[in-house]
């Protein structure tokens, strides 16, 4: 059984190294930073001007469809590239098979752009 802790001596190690770093990034800001706000730091700077309606007022929902959007192609990325990190041992079979979840994708896609969802008229 001391073998079997042992082995994980280690992981703990790097879980409690990475805590008292993360703790220390969260805690130096507070205790380090200089700290004198005025009315230049305090201004708008985002957009040039200040705010002129208020927060929760509603937004275009195609803001929320290009984000929907940008999310199904960011998830598309994210299974190419262990596909192409493999692509030499996935054989005929994982090729044809990435393939047509392409295809699939591609099909949404040019729906997606026919039907207008791309468009900001």
């Amino acid at each position: 059984m001391n073998e079997l802790l042992a082995s994980y001596l280690p992981v703990i190690i790097f879980i409690g190294i990475s805590l008292v770093i993360g703790l220390a990034l969260l805690i130096a800001p507070f205790i380090l930073a200089y700290s004198s706000p005025d009315a230049e730091k305090l201004s708008a700077y985002e957009c040039g001007f200040n705010a002129f309606d208020d927060a929760r007022m509603q937004f275009d929902v195609r803001f929320y469809l290009v984000a929907i959007l940008f999310i199904i192609f960011d998830l598309e990325i994210a299974f190419l590239f262990p596909w192409a990190a493999s692509f030499g041992s996935v054989g005929l079979f994982g090729f044809w098979s990435m393939m047509v979840f392409l295809g699939v994708l591609t099909i949404g896609f040019i729906y997606e752009w026919k039907k207008g969802a791309l468009e900001w008229d």
